[in-house]
């Protein structure tokens, strides 16, 4: 299975380590809690990426990574109707305890999560402490770029 990350290429050597997540946290952990935020195809990572960014600024030091998954790995999903009905809003608390129980219960390398910017799609988040991870091959960064017609011109 592939997954995709995009970003800027200043961060590009630690794509795969969990860390901004665990600073930061996401949707699906808390700050103090490592996941890597991937997604099964280049494009969604792409709409991912695109929903955070400024509309009248596109970057120009992006990289897209594609990580390579062994089909034997373990993988857990989220069943839909198991979470709140308004999910995909901001700041929804109970899928951060969810993405934390997951992370540190261990027992999967990969949670399939729904995809709030396109809802019918799904990511994927990896867990770096698993023992499976050393099983992802991580390929080199390579640049990438957004069409000039999804930024508003000035």
């Amino acid at each position: 299975m592939q997954l995709w990350r995009i970003c800027r290429q200043t961060h590009a050597t630690g794509a795969f380590s969990g860390e901004g997540a665990r600073l930061y946290g996401g949707r699906w952990n808390s700050p103090g809690v490592g996941v890597i935020y991937t997604s099964p195809s280049l494009a969604l990572a792409a709409i991912e990426t695109f929903v955070h960014l400024e509309p009248d600024l596109q970057p120009d030091d992006l990289v897209s990574i594609r990580g390579e998954v062994p089909e034997d790995v373990t993988v857990q999903q989220i069943e839909l109707r198991s979470l709140p009905m308004d999910w995909y809003a901001a700041n929804h608390e109970s899928l951060r305890v969810i993405g934390d129980r997951w992370a540190s219960a261990g027992k999967t390398l990969a949670l399939r999560v729904p995809s709030a910017a396109i809802r019918g799609e799904w990511n994927m988040l990896l867990n770096p402490t698993h023992a499976e991870f050393g099983k992802i091959r991580i390929r080199r960064p390579v640049r990438f770029e957004f069409d000039r017609r999804m930024f508003r011109a000035r």
